[in-house]
C-alpha cells in the first residue's frame, strides 16, 4: 500500500472510534460508507469529461447531502436511503435494505466532507480498491460483527488463483462469493499475465464473473468492492445474483470456479411457530443432478460446483475436514468425485488462518470430465501444510511467501509433471506426497483426510509450540465441539 493509499485509508478509518462510542460497528459504518463512497463517484462520473446519465434523481443525489446540516440532514439522509432502495440494477442493490445507522448529524457531515475532499475518479482502481479491501479487512477483524466469516485469507485466495492459473476470455463463478476476495484475485492475476486489447478488457470488465450471495449487506459489499477495483460499472448488470445458490442449478455452465463456501455443516432457515418461537429447520436441497440428498451445507455446495462446471471446467475449493472423512452422504460424493472428475491435489491448511474460530480446513483441486465408464482421477497429490505449523492472525499471519512452497510443488505450468517430495525409502516426512486412486478407494469411507507426518507437539515436548498457539489450539478445538454440540441439541 502506497502512501497516498495509507492516508485516506487512516483518514477514513479515524472516525470507527467516535462512532463506535456511539454504538456504530465497523460492519455499520462501512455500510454507510459503502453508501456514500457510491453516490460522490456517481456524482463525479455526471460531470466533465464523463458526462454519464446515471439515473439518480436529483433530489437524492451526492449533492443533495453536502448541501444540508444537522436535523436536516439526517432526515434528509434517512429519505434518500428508502427512496434509492427502490431503485432498478446495480443502484437498487446497493441500497437494498439500506437504514441510516449515524444518528449524529455532526458526525454524518463530517464523513461526507472527508469523502467531498477526495476526488475518487483521479484514484486508480489499484488504489480505490486498497482503500476498500483494507476496510474490509479490518471489519473482518472485528470478532463481534462476525464478518470474519465472509472474508478468506487473500494470500489463501493468491495462492489458489496461482495454480488455477485462468485464462483470459473464460469465465469465473463463485456461489458463495462474500466480498469478492476470489473475483479480486483473478482480475488481478489476468491484468499481470496479460497485455489486454479494447476487446479483451470489455469481456474481463464486464463478461467474466459471476456469483451469488445471499446475505444482503455483503452483496452490498461485494458489488462495491468490484466497482471500485474496476470491474462491472456503475450502471452495468448486476452479476452478483441474490439467490441461494443451492436451490437449483445454474442455469449456465462456467470454466473455472473459485470458491470458499460458508462455514457450518447445516443448511438451515428460521422460520416463526404457533407459538411465536423461533425454530430452525434443516434444509435438504432435492437436486436430481446431486450425487446424495443431504443436509450437510458443505456437501451440498461441492456438489454444485461439481454441476457449474463446463466438462473442461476447473474447481479450486476450499472445504473443511468433515467433507474429507465423512460417512454416508460424504463418501458417496467423495466417490463420485474422484470417478466423474480428476480430482488431482488437496492442501491440507493450518488452523490459526480464519477470522472464524475452530476451523480446519483444505482447498480440493478437480478438474471436471466428461462421462466415461473408467474413474477420471488416477493419483491423488496431497500437500500437508498443516502438521507442524502454527499460525496466528495477529502475530504470525499467513502470507503468501508461506504457500510459495506448495505452488512450486503444483507446479501450475504442467501439474502432469510433479514430483514428491516424500522419499517412501528412507521414509522422509515431505510434505507433497501421491496416493493412487486405488489405495483411495481402499481407505475406510474412501477418506482424503490423509496425513502421514508425525506431529511434534505429540513426540518432542522440547518442541512444543508457543503458549500462546497452543491456547488457540484449545480455544480452536473448543470452539468446534461446541458447534458440534449445538448442532445436536437443535435436533432434540
Amino acid at each position: 500500500m502506497n502512501k497516498n493509499t495509507s492516508s485516506i485509508v487512516s483518514k477514513v478509518w479515524s472516525f470507527c472510534n467516535p462512532l463506535r462510542d456511539v454504538g456504530v460497528g465497523y460492519g455499520d459504518y462501512l455500510e454507510q460508507l459503502t453508501y456514500l463512497l457510491f453516490l460522490k463517484m456517481a456524482n463525479e462520473y455526471e460531470k466533465p469529461p464523463h458526462h454519464r446519465k446515471l439515473g439518480i434523481p436529483k433530489d437524492f443525489n451526492w449533492e443533495s447531502l453536502t448541501e444540508k446540516k444537522g436535523a436536516e440532514l439526517e432526515l434528509h439522509y434517512s429519505h434518500l436511503l428508502r427512496e434509492l432502495s427502490n431503485a432498478k440494477g446495480i443502484l437498487g442493490q446497493i441500497f437494498v435494505k439500506s437504514q441510516n445507522k449515524i444518528q449524529d448529524p455532526a458526525m454524518l457531515a463530517k464523513i461526507i466532507d472527508m469523502i467531498d475532499s477526495e476526488q475518487w475518479l483521479v484514484l486508480g482502481a489499484d488504489v480505490k480498491g486498497d482503500i476498500y479491501e483494507s476496510l474490509l479487512e479490518q471489519n473482518a477483524k472485528d470478532v463481534k460483527s462476525g464478518a470474519g466469516q465472509y472474508f478468506t485469507p487473500r494470500p489463501l485466495i493468491k495462492a489458489m488463483v496461482e495454480c488455477v492459473a485462468p485464462k483470459l476470455g473464460k469465465t469465473i463463478a463463485d456461489p458463495a462469493c462474500g466480498t469478492g476476495g476470489f473475483f479480486l484475485a483473478t482480475y488481478d492475476y489476468l491484468v499481470a499475465s496479460n497485455k489486454l486489447d479494447k476487446e479483451q478488457n470489455k469481456f474481463l470488465k464486464l463478461q467474466t464473473f459471476y456469483g451469488n450471495e445471499i446475505v444482503a449487506g455483503t452483496r452490498r459489499l461485494a458489488l462495491m468492492n468490484l466497482f471500485l477495483h474496476n470491474i462491472g460499472d456503475i450502471d452495468s448488470a448486476n452479476f452478483i445474483s441474490p439467490a441461494d445458490a443451492l436451490i437449483a442449478s445454474s442455469p449456465i455452465t462456467y470454466d473455472y470456479v473459485l470458491a470458499n463456501p460458508p462455514f457450518g455443516k447445516k443448511s438451515s432457515q428460521t422460520f416463526t411457530n404457533e407459538e411465536g418461537e423461533q425454530e430452525k429447520d434443516d434444509l435438504t436441497y432435492n437436486r436430481q443432478d446431486f450425487f446424495a440428498t443431504t443436509s450437510n451445507k458443505q456437501l451440498n455446495f461441492v456438489q454444485h460446483i461439481k454441476t457449474m462446471l463446463k466438462t473442461t471446467g476447473i474447481a479450486s475449493v476450499v472445504v473443511p475436514d468433515n467433507v474429507l472423512f465423512e460417512g454416508g452422504a460424504g463418501e458417496t460424493v467423495r466417490k463420485k468425485l474422484l470417478e466423474t472428475t480428476d480430482l488431482h491435489t488437496i492442501l491440507r491448511l493450518p488452523t490459526g488462518i480464519f477470522y472464524a474460530q475452530g476451523v480446519k480446513a483444505n482447498v480440493i483441486f478437480f478438474d471436471n470430465k466428461p462421462a466415461d465408464k473408467n474413474a477420471w482421477t488416477k493419483e491423488v497429490w496431497v500437500y500437508d501444510y498443516r502438521t507442524n505449523t502454527h499460525h496466528t492472525l495477529k502475530k504470525n499471519p499467513l502470507k503468501l511467501e508461506d504457500l510459495k512452497d506448495f505452488i512450486k510443488c503444483y507446479n501450475p505450468q504442467n501439474r502432469h509433471q510433479r514430483k514428491e517430495t516424500f522419499n517412501q525409502e528412507t521414509n522422509s516426512e515431505g510434505r507433497f506426497r501421491k496416493f493412487t486412486y486405488e489405495e483411495i478407494i481402499a481407505r475406510d469411507k474412501t477418506s482424503l483426510d490423509i496425513s502421514w507426518i508425525k506431529d511434534k507437539s505429540l513426540t518432542d515436548f522440547d518442541d512444543l509450540p508457543q503458549p500462546e498457539l497452543l491456547a488457540q489450539e484449545i480455544t480452536e478445538n473448543l470452539e468446534s465441539a461446541l458447534q458440534s454440540f449445538r448442532e445436536i441439541a437443535s435436533k432434540i
